[in-house]
């Protein structure tokens, strides 16, 4: 075969399962957690394996935030969240979309 080499095939890491359980809106635990873009104590911006998401609140805290592990939880007072099924293009981009 004139020297041609097969390509090994790597099969894909499987994605982690996305899960958010929220305890009287003061707490919110989520999994498949890929990044966090931003965060401030009225609004967390990340991308989990079901989309980027945006948390809105007062007193918002990261209490935790394991990367490796996908998963990330919040405490403080939470108003409101919002899926995108649009990974975001920059930094800051979700903000952006917020305020259209």
């Amino acid at each position: 075969m004139g020297g041609e080499r097969m390509k090994e095939q790597r099969p894909e890491a499987p994605a982690r399962p996305h899960s958010l359980t929220l305890d009287e809106r003061s707490r919110a635990v989520i999994t498949g957690v890929e990044d966090v873009d931003s965060f401030n104590e009225q609004m967390i911006v990340l991308n989990t394996t079901a989309g980027a998401m945006t948390l809105m609140g007062d007193q918002l805290n990261v209490s935790k935030l394991n990367l490796e592990e996908g998963q990330l939880v919040i405490q403080g007072h939470i108003a409101a969240l919002e899926y995108d099924e649009r990974k975001p293009r920059a930094r800051g981009s979700a903000l952006a979309r917020l305020f259209k």
